[in-house]
């Protein structure tokens, strides 16, 4: 998938918002952004490699908040 689906003689639009959802769609994302004129422009994004992802730790409490 190209992160979005054109139908309907380009009048209707899918984006979609999470690139490789779960781990298990394969797909790619997109953001679409329409000008004042009406031209598209399509923001591309793929999944982060397995090697960035995970949970941020947690951040040290300041001592003079203690």
């Amino acid at each position: 998938m190209q992160g979005f689906d054109l139908r309907f003689n380009e009048k209707l639009v899918t984006v979609w918002s999470a690139p490789n959802y779960c781990g298990r769609c394969g797909n790619i994302a997109a953001i679409l952004e329409v000008d004042d004129t009406g031209a598209r422009d399509y923001k591309i994004f793929h999944e982060t490699p397995k090697e960035f992802r995970g949970v941020p730790g947690k951040k040290a409490v300041v001592d003079y908040f203690l």
